[in-house]
């Protein structure tokens, strides 16, 4: 069962809470201190695209690749909307395979994105891949949702939500032994002849260490930057729920 198929329709309706403009401002601070204040970005698992738009309209020449083509269509669909000079590049392709034509100036990813690599192997590849299509000095900034916030936040509910046109049902299941989060979804989606259709879909996330994810990058070649809280901005602690970490591309000269 593949995720984000019928969710695309309406993912964008139940995100609205999704600090969207706090993530912007703190990747754009980012790319101002390493200087990068124009050129090709890439958004790694940009789902409907709602910050690949957002940076392109801050100037970046931006590609958004997913592995869904529903989120995909969404996205397209956004963007046939907007008047822009540069189109956004959209490229359907798995993130542990994707592929560039040459080489951007940095790679963002945002909501959790890289806790869907199941395993190290997958982890490091990725890495990998962004160390290859990086640059020479070019970053990786990205977050991740932590063990800490599978663990003692998310648990065993199942939460349940009403919106127009659409509903769902987010069953969660998470295995402390091998670090595994499971998010069964069940979604009622009106259609256009008043009936609802129900789609069931399952997510499946990893929760890592930060020792975990350094030394994935590491093996991948990159070099360890910075990681910090996602909310306060500050150093992680214990109960931090959500960490963005930056990685630097080493090994190209300039």
């Amino acid at each position: 069962m593949e995720a984000y198929t019928g969710f695309a329709q309406v993912y964008d309706q139940f995100m609205e809470d999704v600090p969207y403009e706090d993530w912007l401002n703190i990747i754009h601070t980012h790319l101002k201190n390493e200087a990068i204040e124009d050129g090709l970005i890439l958004d790694l698992g940009c789902g409907t695209g709602t910050m690949t738009r957002l940076l392109a309209d801050q100037g970046y020449d931006m590609i958004g690749i997913d592995g869904s083509e529903e989120m995909l269509m969404e996205a397209r669909e956004a963007e046939y909307e907007t008047d822009r000079s540069r189109p956004i590049l959209y490229l359907c392709q798995d993130m542990r395979e994707f592929e560039l034509y040459g080489t951007v100036r940095a790679i963002v990813s945002i909501c959790d994105c890289m806790n869907y690599m199941l395993t190290k192997e997958d982890l490091t590849t990725v890495f990998r891949l962004a160390n290859n299509y990086l640059d020479p000095g070019g970053i990786f900034l990205f977050d991740m949702n932590t063990p800490y916030k599978f663990r003692e936040v998310m648990g065993n509910q199942t939460i349940a939500e009403n919106g127009e046109g659409a509903s769902f049902i987010w069953e969660n299941y998470y295995d402390a032994q091998t670090g595994r989060n499971e998010y069964d979804l069940t979604l009622f989606i009106e259609q256009e002849n008043g009936l609802y259709e129900r789609v069931e879909e399952v997510h499946e996330q990893q929760g890592y260490e930060i020792h975990e994810v350094k030394t994935c990058a590491e093996r991948a070649g990159m070099e360890f930057v910075t990681v910090f809280d996602a909310v306060t901005l500050s150093e992680p602690t214990d109960q931090s729920e959500r960490l963005f970490y930056l990685f630097r591309e080493k090994g190209k000269t300039r």
